[in-house]
């Protein structure tokens, strides 16, 4: 997993299936990434619905959040409307699992993402990583500390 002051690898994946986003186009932002390892698990859907009821705290920071899962973009379509998600969720789906790999969180046993967050800087630097057990969600209380301490810099 990536360590805190490591440079945030660039990457490129579907929200849709006809729109990419860049890590690199929310520079100058404070970034939020949520590994996750399957739309509609249990645990995932409390997390992701935790993270969309605290979009407001996490916007007050100047932060942008998106979840990240090798699920497909149309899975990913289907479970933010059931769930109306506000905020991006990522198709880690072809190459399987490229960018979880990227980062160090990819389950090569079970082909998931393993459940881990990241809280990326404006300068495009990892200020604060969390590997959480798969079963637990881990909340937003690290996030939410993560982004006090940047704004203390």
């Amino acid at each position: 997993m990536l360590e805190k002051g490591t440079v945030a690898p660039d990457f490129e994946l579907n929200a849709t299936p006809d729109q990419k986003i860049k890590l690199s186009d929310f520079k100058g932002r404070n970034i939020i990434l949520a590994f996750y390892p399957a739309d509609w698990s249990p645990v995932c859907g409390d997390q992701m619905a935790l993270y969309n009821e605290m979009l407001k705290y996490f916007s007050k920071h100047d932060a942008q959040m998106i979840g990240i899962s090798v699920d497909s973009t149309w899975c990913h379509n289907a479970f933010q409307q059931d769930r109306k998600l506000h905020f991006p969720l990522l198709a880690d789906f072809e190459p399987k699992g490229e960018v979880s790999k990227a980062y160090g969180v990819y389950d090569d046993e079970v082909g998931e993402s393993k459940r881990a967050l990241f809280v990326i800087d404006k300068d495009g630097k990892i200020a604060w990583s969390y590997l959480s057990p798969t079963a637990v969600n881990p909340g937003a209380d690290g996030i939410l500390n993560a982004l006090e301490e940047l704004e203390k810099k």
